[in-house]
């Protein structure tokens, strides 16, 4: 089985960050892609599990990845 490797044009680093502030963040990044571009976001917040995702799809991006390792959240939003 192949595995295609992602790789983000931008990255957003909120770790440390309290909740909401990673989804706010990765909401204001967002429109600064061009379409098509991907946005790496990596947040501690446990709570970003539910509402990056979500917000992402609501405004209309493509989730295409979420890795959890420990209590880092690694997210992969494309434009």
């Amino acid at each position: 089985m192949k595995t295609t490797t992602i790789t983000p044009d931008f990255r957003l680093d909120m770790i440390g960050e309290p909740c909401p502030y990673p989804a706010v963040a990765t909401l204001e990044a967002m429109p600064q892609l061009q379409p098509g571009q991907v946005l790496e976001v990596i947040s501690d917040c446990p709570q970003s599990i539910n509402s990056i995702p979500i917000d992402a799809k609501n405004h209309g991006y493509e989730v295409l990845e979420i890795q959890q390792n420990g209590p880092t959240i690694r997210y992969l939003i494309r434009r």
